[in-house]
């Protein structure tokens, strides 16, 4: 038997007290041993009989589940930085195994945890820290592990996705969508973390430092949330032949140097992400000999993330029972070099509001070509009796020429207001 002490017995520890009673017969039988949770740690006493766990169950000190010598995992659902660290850590220390959905603190604190696992012998499993039910972290340590992967994108936060989703199809502005989010609980009543990409952020930390073996913190993530996007760049997008997202993007160039950053981007209508739509996420990845492949399902909700840590749990209980423990751990063996924003090369989305007369955009060509951009498209819209709307899509330049021109813009009479500026990504992939 496999005693599990099981921490936080929230939305996460109420799934996986159900899927593990329910599929308790088939999770035996894959596994090669009954998997039975022992202990819960839970400070509310009142969720735990709705669950039809026994009241000698539950124990609000964390002392009785490290101390149990009979208890072989330790599934950590709390979430935060502190004390799940101190929890983690001293399980580890104490022999028992780890299975952790806590985005926040291996994102953070991965490096330090992995050592610890290490030093004890110990698994350190978290997949459903990253896209919930959607397994991505074992697959690119095991099955994707002869490749190289030079890329991988993702859409990682359902809240944003459905935000984005719902103003493409019915031109909405961002506010108004929004707070229909929350009332149908899509959203929470504080969404900063979705909306201003940190939860994204927090994702691709973990599966950059996965993909390129280098350790990827979230202070190495450049983040843009959606806030400032509005229903006329989804609508001029969307006249290009172009769909925007929230994306998640981690990529490696030919001299081993990596690029993490999350923000909102267009995406031509052919690319694989571009038809995720409302809360589902995707993963698209790209390895050396693999090509292209796209993990795509539910990154979010009780049971798919449950999913993901009964996986997990079943993989250790077989390591356990095989006496094959610590076969997959840290993969960080490398120290590569995470590029600035602004030595980011790509296309760019422009749209601008200016003065309608004669001569106002070969003014600004002009800037823009002292600068290094070329523009590729323009349209211009009218807005009224003086002024005009130009949208403009250059050809791929240098983060920083653009930002240095979109300056010397900014100052001109002509230029009543630089609206947007959003990049363009997958414009070069190709079929």
């Amino acid at each position: 038997m496999i005693n599990i002490g099981l921490l936080g017995c929230g939305t996460v520890g109420s799934g996986i007290v159900k899927l593990l009673r329910k599929n308790a017969e088939l999770i035996s039988r894959r596994s090669g041993d009954d998997i039975v949770i022992k202990r819960v740690l839970e400070r509310d006493r009142e969720k735990c009989p709705e669950l039809g766990l026994k009241p000698e169950m539950i124990t609000q000190n964390w002392a009785d589940i490290r101390d149990d010598a009979e208890i072989d995992i330790v599934v950590e659902l709390i979430g935060g930085i502190e004390p799940a660290f101190q929890f983690v850590t001293e399980a580890m220390k104490q022999g028992k195994h780890v299975v952790s959905a806590n985005k926040d603190l291996i994102a953070v604190k991965g490096r330090e945890l992995f050592d610890t696992a290490r030093e004890n012998g110990v698994d350190f499993y978290f997949e459903a820290s990253v896209a919930g039910g959607i397994p991505i972290v074992y697959p690119m340590k095991q099955s994707l592990a002869g490749n190289e992967v030079n890329e991988v994108i993702g859409i990682l936060n359902g809240t944003t996705n459905y935000i984005l989703t719902k103003m493409s199809r019915e031109q909405s502005d961002f506010s108004e969508v929004l707070a229909e989010a929350q009332q149908l609980g899509y959203a929470e009543a504080d969404p900063t973390s979705d909306v201003e990409g940190l939860d994204a952020a927090r994702k691709i930390a973990i599966l950059s430092s996965i993909a390129f073996n280098s350790r990827v913190t979230l202070d190495d993530v450049y983040v843009e949330g959606i806030t400032s996007i509005t229903a006329e760049d989804i609508k001029y997008g969307a006249e290009l032949g172009y769909v925007i997202k929230l994306l998640a993007i981690a990529k490696q160039d030919d001299k081993g140097r990596i690029q993490v950053r999350v923000h909102p981007a267009f995406l031509p209508n052919n690319h694989p992400l571009a038809a995720v739509n409302d809360a589902f996420n995707a993963v698209f990845v790209h390895g050396d000999a693999v090509g292209e492949i796209m993990h795509y399902g539910r990154g979010a909700g009780q049971m798919p993330t449950a999913s993901a840590v009964a996986g997990d749990i079943i993989e250790i209980t077989r390591n356990i029972k095989n006496n094959n423990i610590a076969r997959i751990g840290c993969t960080c063996y490398e120290e590569k070099t995470v590029l600035d924003i602004n030595q980011l090369s790509a296309e760019y989305y422009i749209r601008m509001t200016v003065k309608d007369r004669p001569g106002v955009l070969a003014a600004i060509a002009g800037v823009l070509g002292n600068h290094n951009v070329s523009l590729a498209t323009v349209l211009q819209k009218g807005r009224g009796e003086n002024d005009a709307e130009l949208v403009m899509i250059t050809h791929e330049v240098m983060e920083k020429d653009l930002r240095d021109s979109l300056k010397v813009l900014e100052g001109m009479d002509i230029v009543r207001a630089i609206n947007n500026v959003i990049r363009m990504e997958g414009t070069n992939r190709t079929e």
